[in-house]
């Protein structure tokens, strides 16, 4: 690839352990673009979780860590704020089915337990396993994945991807206008959504408040 040719990037968690730039500011060269990571997701998806469920107390972070080097920050945000939502967020590293499955177990056993799947692409090729062990075990579940609402999870809030390829619209307009990918900042989501699948309540036995479906940008019955 030529060096000298422009490139905008978009839904890339990690541009710097990627390798695409060498800092978020001042991405130099000739790259620039738009990732998927903002660490405040993980009290967000911790908050509604429990909004959802109020009588969860211990809620199972899944993530790979091979996979997802931004885990930890939305670890951090999600026990930030379970300080004040009163619940225990515990750490759940996943490799393969059976981690995946133990850690439903363990929470079922445990009682008053909840799932967190985070934006990770593990997670994401394992979303009918999760799903079918949600409904399983009747645990309550939130996602940062858009696809597992559709396919049948209880919860997503998720980067508005539509909006992110229309901003990176705008930065081709900039450069071709001009500017230079090095004079541009890679730029984190602005929009989210949240999507709810009212059968995966009803799956699950919860009752979700009224207040929280009305807030919902994507309501499937």
């Amino acid at each position: 690839m030529h060096a000298s040719l422009p490139i905008v990037f978009v839904l890339v968690a990690d541009p710097i352990g990627s390798g695409f730039v060498q800092n978020l500011g001042h991405p130099g060269f000739n790259i620039t673009g738009f990732s998927t990571f903002e660490s405040f997701a993980g009290g967000k998806w911790l908050a509604l979780l429990k909004e959802a469920a109020p009588k969860v107390s211990r809620i199972a972070l899944l993530f790979n860590p091979e996979t997802e080097p931004f885990a930890k920050g939305y670890l951090h945000s999600a026990r930030a704020a379970a300080q004040a939502l009163g619940v225990n967020v515990i750490s759940v590293p996943c490799s393969n089915d059976v981690d995946i499955q133990g850690a439903f177990t363990a929470r079922t056993r445990e009682g008053n337990g909840g799932i967190i799947g985070i934006a990770d692409t593990f997670i994401a090729d394992h979303c009918d396993l999760i799903i079918a062990l949600a409904a399983q075990h009747r645990l309550p579940a939130i996602y940062g994945n858009p696809i597992f609402a559709k396919s049948g999870g209880l919860m997503v809030y998720a980067p508005d991807y539509a909006n992110i390829y229309r901003r990176a619209a705008g930065y081709v307009d900039r450069i071709l206008r001009g500017q230079r990918p090095a004079d541009l900042p890679v730029q984190a989501p602005d929009k989210f959504t949240l999507s709810i699948n009212l059968k995966a309540a009803r799956a699950t036995g919860l009752n979700l408040p009224q207040t929280l479906v009305a807030r919902a940008d994507e309501v499937i019955e």
